[in-house]
């Protein structure tokens, strides 16, 4: 059994989540730049081949972005949330991008990963197995990559991956920390076990988070003989702020995707049927994976009750498009209340 190290706190931190879904690459660099300079500590961005709606959709790849950003910036963390490193790319790919990144920006990049969507990969004509194939893969591709990391030569005969006398030549002084992306328990049981940190979305039942990720979590940390903070919670929240009610509700309707089930959304590989599908939502159940008021107190608020629960990395995403809008006021009103209330 392992030693328990002694506990730890994570710090508090607040991010930008750069809607790639959303926004051209060059839109999501200035809006990056302008979140360091109102204060936020992170910033994250998906890696999605289509994105989720076709009509004013975009689909920047993180890899060359994640370069650019990073120098345009001098203090943010930088990371994907998530990439997916088992279908469109070869994890020892991955492993030589990030440590590339790692290099050029040092002790700044967190690789986010997760297990795919069909969105991304069944359009390549991939093959799209059921989720404990793809569960398996995500774990087998995070060995091999930290294997690559950590060792100068590796060879490796997985299940569905191997490498043979494998070299990253440009390694980091210290190995990328990676982030399991998880909704479900098993994958949020695993982030515990070998994961550097675990990144889930807000907006949902709130017993999915106290009787099912959490506990999922904690298992994960204790089977492992981990201490209890060694294991960066990351909450991506979903915020809608304007002063008129009905404009902040309304902002949220090209995100409506979000909103629909996983079973409706599982296998759809088209950004036109996936519009379609959320096109057929009312603007209530739309809203309902945001935080949607016109009161920046309310926002801090709901905001909090994620911190009391133990997320420690909060990433905020406005569905609007007046990002500089957003930006400056998050970073102006909410930011200094959060960490006024709850500490650095």
């Amino acid at each position: 059994m392992m030693v328990r190290q002694a506990d730890r706190q994570q710090p508090l931190r607040f991010g930008y989540k750069a809607s790639s879904e959303q926004f051209g690459p060059n839109e999501l660099i200035e809006f990056s730049v302008l979140a360091e300079e109102m204060g936020f500590d992170s910033v994250f961005l998906s890696d999605h081949f289509q994105p989720w709606m076709h009509d004013g959709g975009h689909a920047p790849a993180a890899l060359p972005w994640l370069g650019a950003v990073g120098a345009r910036t001098s203090r943010v963390l930088l990371g994907t949330s998530v990439l997916t490193p088992t279908f469109r790319y070869h994890p020892a790919v991955i492993a030589q991008a990030f440590a590339t990144l790692a290099v050029m920006y040092p002790d700044r990049i967190i690789l986010g990963v997760g297990t795919g969507e069909a969105l991304n990969e069944v359009t390549l004509g991939l093959d799209w197995p059921e989720p404990p194939e793809r569960f398996q893969r995500m774990k087998e591709a995070i060995s091999l990559m930290r294997a690559l990391w950590e060792n100068e030569r590796v060879t490796f005969d997985g299940t569905y991956y191997s490498v043979k006398d494998a070299t990253v030549y440009d390694r980091p002084e210290n190995p990328v920390p990676i982030y399991i992306g998880a909704s479900g328990p098993a994958a949020t049981r695993l982030a515990g076990r070998i994961a550097d940190g675990y990144i889930t979305t807000s907006g949902k039942d709130p017993s999915l988070y106290t009787d099912t990720l959490l506990p999922a979590l904690r298992e994960g940390i204790e089977k492992a003989g981990r201490a209890t903070g060694a294991v960066d919670t990351l909450m991506e929240v979903k915020v809608s702020h304007h002063p008129d009610q009905e404009v902040a509700l309304e902002k949220t309707r090209f995100w409506a995707p979000l909103a629909l089930s996983a079973e409706e959304k599982r296998d759809v590989h088209d950004p036109i049927d996936m519009q379609q599908r959320a096109a057929e939502l009312p603007i209530e159940r739309v809203a309902s994976r945001f935080i949607v008021s016109t009161d920046p107190d309310e926002h801090v608020e709901a905001i909090g009750r994620y911190i009391d629960l133990g997320f420690r990395h909060l990433v905020f995403h406005d569905p609007g498009f007046d990002q500089p809008e957003f930006l400056r006021m998050y970073g102006a009103e909410i930011l200094p209340r959060l960490r006024a209330r709850y500490g650095e």
